[in-house]
């Protein structure tokens, strides 16, 4: 594993920061149901080394851990990394604090998968973590991202929490993506599609806007 340096904190980290308090209490769909998303994958998927990208408080890490051979969780946000450690089961977990958008600290082709769950809409430079993730994959890995559906990001949604020290809305600076700008991302890392697909609310009707795009890749 590779040395890595504690990041400076952006605005995107510190309001993560703050979030970390209520982000596993207060309600939120879209955390929800990209837990049921990752999930509902394939569990061959999850079984060897596995890079998780952006583990927040450590919501879908606590469900991977047990299912990976070597689980290796990296995320910006102090505060977040903080909870992640204080779950169950997460003991063998290597967790580092780390600035996505600076190379990850994991040695090349050293990965069965990268695991990336509502990360993207915070980093401009998408073609950065895909060469990444191509990096860190061994041939025929796979990366798999969950995110804030482009669709509904044109409707103007974002992440955003009820600050338990002012009570007010507070939203985190986004990028909007489009769906090409994921597809061409990948391509242009070398990485093949496996599998797309427009996630709604349990009940929905197909007329309703998917609330997240889970997409699929193989090294």
């Amino acid at each position: 594993m590779k040395m890595t340096t504690k990041p400076t904190p952006d605005e995107v980290a510190t309001a993560y920061d703050v979030w970390s308090e209520v982000y596993d209490t207060q309600t939120n769909a879209t955390r929800d149901l990209d837990a049921t998303i990752l999930q509902s994958q394939d569990p061959s998927l999850f079984r060897g080394d596995v890079l998780e990208i952006g583990c927040g408080t450590g919501k879908n890490t606590e469900w991977l851990a047990p299912r990976a051979r070597s689980l290796v969780a990296l995320d910006a946000s102090e505060k977040m990394l903080d909870r992640a450690r204080e779950r169950t089961g997460v003991q063998h977990v290597q967790f580092f604090l780390h600035d996505l958008r600076k190379p990850w600290p994991v040695e090349e082709a050293s990965r069965d998968t990268v695991t990336c769950n509502l990360v993207l809409e915070h980093i401009e430079d998408l073609s950065f973590v895909f060469s990444e993730a191509k990096r860190v994959l061994r041939p025929g890995g796979r990366l798999f991202i969950c995110e804030l559906h482009p669709y509904r990001q044109l409707q103007g949604r974002r992440a955003y929490f009820v600050n338990p020290n002012t009570g007010a809305h507070q939203s985190i600076r986004s990028y909007l993506h489009d769906v090409s700008e994921y597809l061409n991302a990948a391509v242009d890392a070398g990485l093949v599609l496996v599998q797309a697909r427009d996630c709604r609310d349990e009940g929905e009707p197909r007329t309703a806007v998917p609330r997240l795009l889970s997409l699929l890749w193989r090294s």
